[in-house]
This record gives C-alpha cells, structure tokens and sequence, in this order.
C-alpha cells in the first residue's frame, strides 16, 4: 500500500479490518490530492526505489500467515479507583472522547438495561470500520459513561440501526477527512417522554436528552465500531458536532406534519432520523415574508450536496398561511437553488457555469424547531448527495418502546434542571 505520511497508522488498521493484517505500506509526501504535477513526482521520485524493493522482497513467513490476535478471557472487572482514577484510566486507555465519564459499574449498566426488552447479549448490529458486535450490553455501558438515562435505550439502539443502513453512507463519512458528524432528528411522543428539547437552545449544552444521547452514539462508534482520531477517523479539521447533534422536531408548533409522517411513518410512532452534515451555519431573513425565509434558507446553502433546514416555528406557520406546504417550499428551492462552482446540474436553459445545487427534493429536509426568534439554520453535507456520486440519503428507524415504559418514564421524567430567579 501507498499512502501519504499522514495516513499510514490509517492504512494498516484498514487492511487488518480487512483481514490483511500482514500488508506492506510505504509512507509517501505527497501533498493530500495534489494537482501540481512537480510535487506529484517529486514525491514519487522519492519513495520509488522502495516502493521497487518492497513489491519484490520474498514474503516472511508471518507475512505470508500472520497469527491471530491473542484476545485471551477479559475479566469483567478492569479498574477499582476513585472517579478521578477511573476518569484517567479510561482517558489513557482511548476509552473516552476527552470530557469525563460515569464509571460504568456492574449496577449503572443493569439500570440501563432496564430501557430495553431485548437481552444484553442481543447483537444490534455491527459497526465499521472494526465490525465489532454492538450487543445491546456494549451499547448500555457507552450510554452510561455519556451520562445518559435508561429512557434513552430505545433511541439508540434505533440510531445504531440507522447509522449502519448502507444509505447514510457511514462507512465513508465515519472515517473520511470531512469530519462529518451524525445528526439525529427524533419525532413522536418520545420527545416530551425523554425531555428533549425541540425548541430554545436545542442544539446548545444544557439538556441532557440531547447532549448524552448524541454523546452515547460518539462512544459506541468509537469503542465499538473502532472509529478512532487520526487513526480510522481522518478528519483534517474535525467536527464539534460530533460530540453530540441531536434536536427533536418542534411537532407542537409546526403547521406541517412531522417529519416522520412526510417519510413514510404513522404519526404515532417514535421514530429517529439521520444524515451526516459537515458544516452548520444561521442565517437571519434579509425580509420575513415567504419569499424572504426561502431565500435566506437558499442563501445559507454551501456548495449542495444534502442539506437539513432548520425553521422555526414562527417561520414555518408563516410559510404555512402563505399556502406553502413542506414539500413545496423544497420543490421551489430545488429550482431556485444554483451555483456556479463545484457539482451540481446543468439548468435546462444552458446558462453557462450555472448548475442546480440539488437534483430533487430528496436531498433536503426540513424540520421545525428552535424557538422565538428570527434565525434560519442549515446543515449542509459537502460532497453528499446522489449528485456526489456517493448515494447516500436520509434515513429514519422506527423507536421501538420497551414493556415497562411507563414505569420507566415516570422514574426519570422529573431530571430537569430548575434554574434559580435571579
């Protein structure tokens, strides 16, 4: 294997993945994708007569049958400390995605447990790059060291269902330098069981719903699926959101219907939608008449691909009483949306250097939520979307709900921060 500097650590645990443990990789200099053709063969120049030697040394002979990974019993108990202990141990072991976490003790994962009827060795599915099995107790003992509450189980045995649908695509956004993160949309009763916010602040730290469930998911593809920083996870800048991006639909507010109804579902079920955006912004309509939000909407497009819309409530009743219907407001952004860099499709007329950003309406949703105010966000997946040639898509899972839930949710509805007046 040929790989830059930067991505050789990269390059053998993929071919170990791939169950090519043994794989020679030489490290190379050129700049990641270089179009100068002196640095491409300087670079070459450089690294050939290895490259020579390395495709004709004879093969030793663990190269020819490298032995298996001696993984041994591993005892159920790894460390005994005080939290500060536990917190380093686990931080030094690469455990941890740098903030603290809940020892996941034998008692706090039985109580996570408790959210769900499927038994602890139940196989979910299984997570790239490593494959590694996601049983139902592994996902139970991430989610307690992200801080979450047994209520949760449900969403995220749901998200990792959705994350591995080949559709979204994880296998290359997961690892990629595009540092994409996973963004979770829930719809249905769930939302006010579980005290996730749709509305003021839903993406800012504060609630514990949305900060621990996305932060839950960011630890089981890390110590599950294997995807780690500068090792499988190459994002040249990295992605904040990937802590954690998780908002519920403001379904109370929204003159629509749910996001879930309009892909497919019943409006009483539970359901969590996914996509794999790489950049967030806000934007404030220049007018807020119809025409005035769909074009700040448009204005805050970055280069196409997929997109998620964020519209407030008092935006969306607005569009709403307007006559606009959900599904309109996409079909006008659909042709209206165009650039003149980057991917995109031609316009009929034949302008030139003009291209749509968006092929159909496929490529976008939008969800209601936030709360009184005039700001418009959008996430946006560069180089997503079937124009990108990757195919990927949105994709929703149906929550489904334990026996006991009512029971459960009364245990746990009242962990609420109340703030002192001042």
């Amino acid at each position: 294997m040929l790989a830059n500097y930067g991505f050789v650590t990269d390059s053998y645990s993929a071919a170990s993945g791939k169950g090519m443990p043994g794989i020679r990789s030489i490290s190379e200099k050129v700049p990641c994708e270089s179009t100068v053709a002196a640095d491409i063969e300087a670079g070459v120049t450089e690294v050939i007569d290895e490259i020579i030697e390395t495709l004709t040394r004879p093969l030793t002979d663990q190269e020819k049958s490298p032995p298996p990974m001696d993984t041994g019993e591993t005892s159920r108990i790894i460390f005994k400390g005080n939290l500060g202990e536990v917190n380093r141990f686990f931080y030094q072991r690469g455990w941890a995605d740098g903030l603290p976490v809940v020892p996941p003790t034998e008692e706090a994962v039985a109580e996570m447990l408790t959210g769900t009827d499927f038994p602890p060795d139940h196989v979910v599915t299984k997570i790239i790059p490593r494959m590694g099995k996601a049983t139902v107790e592994k996902i139970a003992i991430n989610a307690v060291m992200a801080g979450a509450l047994p209520t949760y189980m449900p969403v995220l045995i749901a998200a990792a269902q959705a994350i591995m649908d080949p559709k979204t695509r994880f296998d290359t956004f997961e690892v990629s330098t595009g540092s994409w993160a996973p963004f979770y949309i829930l719809n249905g009763s769930i939302r006010k069981a579980i005290n996730i916010n749709c509305s003021s602040g839903a993406l800012s730290p504060g609630d514990i719903a949305n900060a621990a469930i996305g932060r839950a998911m960011g630890l089981i593809v890390k110590n599950i699926g294997g995807a780690r920083k500068a090792v499988e996870d190459m994002g040249v800048l990295g992605n904040p959101g990937k802590y954690t991006l998780v908002i519920g639909e403001n379904e109370e507010e929204s003159p629509w219907e749910p996001l879930h109804v309009s892909r497919g579902y019943r409006k009483e079920d539970n359901a969590v939608t996914v996509f794999f955006p790489n950049s967030f912004s806000q934007t404030i309509p220049m007018q807020t008449d119809d025409k005035g939000i769909i074009q700040a909407m448009i204005n805050n497009v970055r280069g196409g691909g997929m997109a998620g819309f964020l519209l407030i409530p008092a935006h969306a009743r607005y569009l709403a009483n307007e006559g606009w219907t959900r599904k309109q407001v996409m079909e006008y952004i659909v042709e209206n949306a165009v650039t003149t860099t980057g991917p995109g499709v031609p316009l009929p007329s034949g302008e030139e250097g003009v291209r749509k950003m968006f092929s159909d309406t496929g490529s976008m949703i939008i969800v209601v939520a936030g709360g009184p105010g005039v700001f418009t966000g959008v996430l946006t997946s560069a180089g997503g979307g079937a124009m990108s040639g990757f195919g990927n898509d949105f994709v929703t899972r149906k929550i489904e709900l334990p026996a006991n839930w009512d029971k459960l949710v009364a245990k746990y509805k009242n962990v609420v921060p109340t703030y002192a007046k001042y």
